[in-house]
């Protein structure tokens, strides 16, 4: 039942993606070079109670604060509730600004789904180098950040549910895009990340999660599997310092 209610969601967010793309048009007019879904609505896996709507913008001279603001109250008037799921990341024309990672660049060239188009831009591949550089600094961070406080908590609270699944799958995600430099399903990134098991991850976990998550069941099931975070962060630790990675 909840994977129909995945395609039912998928269809839904397909829908608003659209509708929110036809109101920046008429808000943007010519500024809107073209807008973009990336992420799990383009490349598959999007979850009805997991996934974010991930929305690339691309512009003639990026945003300013006020002008984002508006855009996000635009995507809440069209339904609040997916309103809420919307993620947007943004850049010029010359991809010199904004919001749009190195990795979420790569995600832009391989699966970007047209929402609106005038003219189609395209950056440069970032290469495996520069994708490497980014995961080793913030995302990295923040997960490590999020593993250790959830291997420490004693209870797993409803508002946690998301930010729980995320932190599980993330070494998946992490093997994936560090090995290949760009971004693939959490199907495919778990796949992946068993064929390939860094030495010392714990890739049952990994399947166990991604089994909860494609049924959008409450991960209460998985928090006791939160002990094996710190050997999983060990685990990417060596992965990314080993200079024959």
């Amino acid at each position: 039942m909840s994977i129909d209610m995945n395609d039912t969601a998928s269809a839904a967010a397909l829908e608003f993606a659209h509708a929110v793309g036809s109101s920046y048009l008429a808000r943007l007019g010519e500024r809107l070079i073209g807008a973009y879904l990336i992420g799990s609505l383009a490349h598959g896996g999007f979850n009805h109670r997991y996934s974010d709507i991930d929305v690339v913008l691309i512009t003639e001279d990026g945003f300013d604060a006020a002008t984002l603001t508006a855009l996000r109250s635009l995507a809440a008037e069209r339904d609040a509730k997916l309103g809420q799921k919307l993620s947007l990341f943004w850049s010029d024309r010359r991809f010199t600004t904004g919001r749009l990672p190195p990795l979420d660049r790569s995600d832009y060239i391989d699966h970007a789904v047209v929402l609106t188009e005038h003219e189609r831009v395209l950056p440069l591949r970032p290469t495996l180098d520069e994708i490497r550089v980014y995961l080793k600094g913030a995302p990295f961070s923040t997960w490590t950040e999020n593993a250790h406080r959830f291997a420490q908590m004693e209870v797993l609270t409803p508002g946690d549910h998301k930010g729980f699944i995320r932190t599980l799958l993330y070494p998946a995600r992490l093997v994936y895009s560090w090995t290949t430099g760009r971004v693939a399903s959490n199907d495919e990134a778990v796949a992946f990340a068993r064929e390939h098991r860094p030495p010392g991850m714990n890739t049952d976990i990994l399947t166990k999660t991604l089994a909860c998550r494609e049924v959008a069941a409450d991960p209460d099931e998985l928090f006791p599997a939160r002990t094996v975070l710190p050997e999983q962060i060990k685990s990417c630790i060596r992965l990314i310092t080993d200079p024959t990675s």
